[in-house]
C-alpha cells in the first residue's frame, strides 16, 4: 500500500496532462448519467446466493465510452440488493496475500462498532478480486458463513468482476521504473477498484472507500454523518477520515461512475492513491479535507503485494468517534502577521496544514467568531510542532466572548476560562462557567516571546440549546 507521493510529482503538470487526455477521449468526463441496473433469471425472494461455479446472480451493468466498463456481468456471489438506496456503501477489493488474512476481521470491525440504527443506513460491499476462481469461491463461503446475518439483512454483498472483463496487464508501461511486477499489480488494483466503484454507484448516497485490512473506529457512521454536516453548501470532491493510502476516502455516489472510468482510463499510469488525488483536483478541490482525528487504522502486518512486512499506522486513529469536535462555522482572525501561506483558518478548519504568525507580542490575539451563537462545552488547543518544537504558545490564556462587534471581527465582552500549559490547552464543562450561548472563542497571548508561534489545531465541542 502506497501512502503519499513520494516522488517528485508535479501535481498542476500532471493533472494538465490527465485533463488534456479526457478531453481528446471524447468529452465523457462530463457525463455523470446512472448506471442502469438489471437483474437476470433472479428470483425474487433471493436472500443468499452461495457461490457456484457459473455465479449464482449476474447483474450487468452498462456504461458509456470505455468498453471495459459496458456490459460488465458482476458475479453476485452473496447477498441481495436492497430494493432500498442506503446513506453509506463501504466499498473494499481483496485478494490473496502471500502471507496474511485480515478480510474477515475488517468485516467484524465494520459491524462491530456500528450501532443497529447505524447498520440500517449501509452496505458493505466486497469486491473478491483474486485471478483464481476457486480462491474467491473458498472466501465467498467463508464470509457467508461467518456473516450470514449481515447477508440476510441485506447489508454484505460479495461480488466479483470476471477477468475477460480486464483491460490487458501484460506489456504495460514501467512508469517511475517500476518493476514488471509491481506495475502489474498496481494497474490491476486500479481496475478492481474501478468495477467496485461501478458496480456500487446506485447503492447509496455516499461511498466510503478503505481497503481488506483495517479497524473502524466506534460509530464511524455517525462521526461521517457529523463532517458532512460541517461541509454542507461546499463544493467538496473527497472527503478523508485517514491519512493513509486509499483508507477512509469519502465520495458522492454520483461521482462513482466518473471515478471508475478514471481510474479504467489511466489504469497504468500511476497507483490508485495517486490518480485519487489527481481525481480530486481535476475537480476542483485545491485542498485537502481530511478530519481528526481518525476514523480507520490499517491493522495488516503483510502487504498484498508480495507479502512483504508493511508496519503502516495512523498516529492519529482514535477508538471512538463520538468524540469528534464540532468546529460550528465561523470566521477566523488574528493581529498577529501571517508567514506565507499558513492563514489562521488552517488551524480551525479540515484543510491540511496549520497557522504560523509571526512575532507574537503580548496582547496578540487569534479570534473565532461564531455564523451563530453556540453553547460551547469544551475546547482542545494544540500548539508548536515537532520541526519547529520552539514555536508553540509560552504564555497565553483562552477566553469566551459575547456581544459580536459590528464588524464582525470580535467580541466586546469576554472571560478567560484557562492557560495554556506547555503550548497545550484543553478543558471540558465551559458551560458550567458560562452557562448562555457564546459567540466568540479567542486566544491571548499574555507574554513576548521571540519564536514564532504554530496552532496546530483548534477543536470546540458544543452542545444544542440556547
Amino acid at each position: 500500500m502506497r501512502c503519499s507521493l513520494k516522488r517528485s510529482l508535479t501535481a498542476a503538470l500532471a493533472a494538465s496532462f490527465l485533463l488534456l487526455l479526457l478531453l481528446l477521449h471524447g468529452g465523457s468526463w462530463q457525463e455523470q448519467d446512472p448506471l442502469e441496473v438489471e437483474f437476470r433469471n433472479l428470483a425474487p425472494d433471493t436472500v443468499l446466493q452461495m457461490p457456484q461455479q457459473e455465479g449464482a446472480q449476474r447483474i450487468l451493468r452498462d456504461m458509456d465510452d470505455l468498453s471495459a466498463l459496458h456490459n460488465v456481468s458482476y458475479h453476485l456471489l452473496a447477498g441481495s440488493l436492497s430494493p432500498h438506496k442506503k446513506f453509506l456503501a463501504v466499498g473494499l477489493a481483496s485478494v490473496r496475500r502471500p502471507r496474511g488474512y485480515y478480510l474477515p476481521a475488517t468485516l467484524q470491525s465494520l459491524f462491530k462498532q456500528s450501532t443497529e440504527e447505524e447498520l440500517q443506513d449501509m452496505v458493505v460491499v466486497v469486491h473478491l478480486a483474486d485471478a483464481d476462481p476457486t480462491w474467491n469461491m473458498r472466501v465467498a463461503a467463508n464470509i457467508a458463513h461467518k456473516f450470514a446475518h449481515h447477508i440476510l439483512l441485506g447489508r454484505l454483498l460479495l461480488i466479483h468482476a470476471p477477468h475477460e472483463f480486464y483491460p490487458t496487464l501484460e506489456g504495460l508501461k514501467r512508469n517511475y521504473n517500476d518493476p514488471e511486477e509491481r506495475v502489474r499489480f498496481r494497474s490491476k488494483q486500479n481496475v478492481d477498484y474501478a468495477f467496485l466503484l461501478a458496480f456500487a454507484a446506485n447503492l447509496s448516497s455516499y461511498y466510503l472507500m478503505i481497503e481488506d485490512d483495517v479497524w473502524c473506529a466506534k460509530s464511524f457512521l455517525t462521526a461521517i454523518r457529523k463532517a458532512l454536516a460541517s461541509q454542507e453548501g461546499s463544493n467538496w470532491a473527497t472527503l478523508e477520515f485517514s491519512k493513509l493510502g486509499y483508507i477512509g476516502k469519502l465520495y458522492r455516489s454520483s461521482d462513482l461512475p466518473r471515478l471508475a472510468r478514471f481510474l479504467l482510463l489511466f489504469y497504468q499510469e500511476m497507483p490508485c492513491d495517486w490518480l485519487l488525488v489527481h481525481f480530486r483536483l481535476l475537480l476542483t478541490q485545491k485542498d485537502v479535507i481530511r478530519f481528526k482525528p481518525s476514523l480507520f487504522q490499517h491493522m495488516g502486518l503483510y502487504s498484498s503485494f508480495q507479502g512483504t512486512v508493511n508496519r503502516l499506522e495512523d498516529d492519529e486513529f482514535e477508538a471512538d468517534a463520538l468524540d469528534l469536535p464540532d468546529n460550528p462555522p465561523a470566521a477566523v482572525f488574528t493581529s498577529m502577521s501571517v508567514f506565507e501561506n499558513y492563514e489562521p483558518l488552517r488551524a480551525y478548519s479540515t484543510a491540511q496544514g496549520y497557522f504560523w504568525g509571526k512575532d507574537p507580542a503580548a496582547g496578540s490575539i487569534f479570534s473565532i467568531v461564531f455564523r451563530q451563537p453556540a453553547r460551547v462545552t469544551r475546547v482542545q488547543v494544540r500548539t508548536g510542532s515537532d520541526e519547529r518544537q520552539g514555536d508553540f504558545l509560552h504564555a497565553g490564556v483562552l477566553e469566551l466572548g459575547r456581544q459580536r462587534r459590528a464588524d464582525g471581527r470580535d467580541c466586546s465582552a469576554y472571560v478567560t476560562v484557562g492557560a495554556f500549559q506547555k503550548g497545550t490547552f484543553e478543558q471540558r464543562g465551559l458551560e458550567r462557567g458560562m452557562p448562555g450561548p457564546v459567540e466568540c472563542v479567542r486566544i491571548r497571548v499574555t507574554r513576548n516571546q521571540s519564536e514564532w508561534l504554530i496552532i496546530q489545531s483548534i477543536n470546540i465541542w458544543t452542545r444544542a440549546g440556547t
